[in-house]
């Protein structure tokens, strides 16, 4: 028994590193560590866990030595108003199915707020306005993440089917998946000005927990005080001005942008080792079939505007 635990170890590892070389792609990364999950199970379930929250936010700051402030802001100045337009509908349209296929209230307002905004980053920031419990906090997460798995998939492919330009690429996938690992992963699959524009994009995003959070608070009668400040972002725009200013196309600053993108490679390796039969078990029908109508809906639309009004 103690041998078969050791070996688990050793292969748990062994993928890990395998993570971190660049012979892997992101989406590889996840399918390796779904696989090791379906296989031999996570034998460091809860490290890899606490982890790899960290971990994206780390990867995520150290991305902005990659990136232009003049043109990342561009980026922004065009996602506000998409982000905007998509952040209200998908709430809106969110409630709407949740009662029409009697989900639970609170499990509903997670899925909609977590597919609105950044997935599971938004879904932890609510859980505790809502005052949510494990299991609808696990039900929750389990939808966004298997739909941010199948996104990390399926979104380069039909890109280059539709031969999206760079920028649409990175608005679409942007506005359209869920976590901000899932975003990254995609974009930076499919090319570096998409990259640039799909990480500003979701930060800029990502804000909207802020607002968001404070009105579900005040349905909720909660207290302000459980909302979390997304803090990671105000580093990420001073690593992209230290960029800019001071150490664009320096050799320390690509080396940086290298290690960033290993280690996004390792956090969803850590993410797809958390998907469990348990954590299936508990998703059910109807909130999966809430969070999946909900991200077909944004991503047919959000598809329609890049193409329509991104060249």
């Amino acid at each position: 028994m103690l041998q078969k635990e050791s070996i688990r170890k050793f292969i748990f590892i062994l993928s890990g590193i395998l993570c971190l070389t660049p012979w892997l792609r992101s989406a590889h990364a996840l399918l390796l560590g779904l696989i090791v999950a379906f296989t031999i199970g996570n034998p460091y379930g809860k490290f890899s866990k606490k982890t790899s929250g960290l971990l994206l936010r780390t990867c995520v700051v150290l991305i902005g030595f990659g990136m232009n402030l003049n043109t990342a802001l561009q980026a922004g100045k065009q996602g506000f108003t998409f982000s905007a337009i998509s952040i209200l509908g998908t709430l809106l349209l969110g409630i709407i199915i949740g009662k029409a296929l009697v989900v639970d209230k609170k499990i509903s307002h997670l899925i909609s707020a977590g597919t609105a905004i950044c997935g599971g980053s938004a879904i932890a920031a609510v859980s505790p306005i809502v005052q949510a419990e494990e299991e609808q906090l696990s039900v929750s997460l389990g939808v966004v993440f298997v739909l941010n798995s199948i996104a990390l998939f399926v979104f380069p492919s039909v890109g280059h089917w539709l031969q999206l330009t760079q920028q649409q690429f990175g608005m679409w996938s942007a506005i359209a998946i869920h976590d901000t690992s899932s975003v990254v992963g995609a974009a930076s699959v499919y090319g570096k000005e998409a990259l640039e524009v799909a990480t500003t994009v979701k930060m800029v995003r990502t804000l909207w927990i802020i607002p968001v959070a404070f009105i579900i608070a005040l349905i909720y009668k909660s207290s302000h005080r459980d909302i979390k400040i997304p803090w990671f972002i105000g580093l990420f725009v001073a690593t992209m001005i230290v960029n800019t200013y001071w150490m664009q196309g320096n050799e320390v600053s690509v080396n940086i942008v290298k290690v960033s993108k290993a280690g996004l490679r390792l956090t969803l390796f850590f993410i797809g080792s958390g998907l469990s039969k348990k954590v299936l078990r508990h998703v059910g029908v109807k909130p999966f079939v809430q969070g999946f109508i909900l991200w077909v809906a944004i991503s047919l639309t959000a598809l329609w505007a890049v193409m329509n009004y991104i060249v």
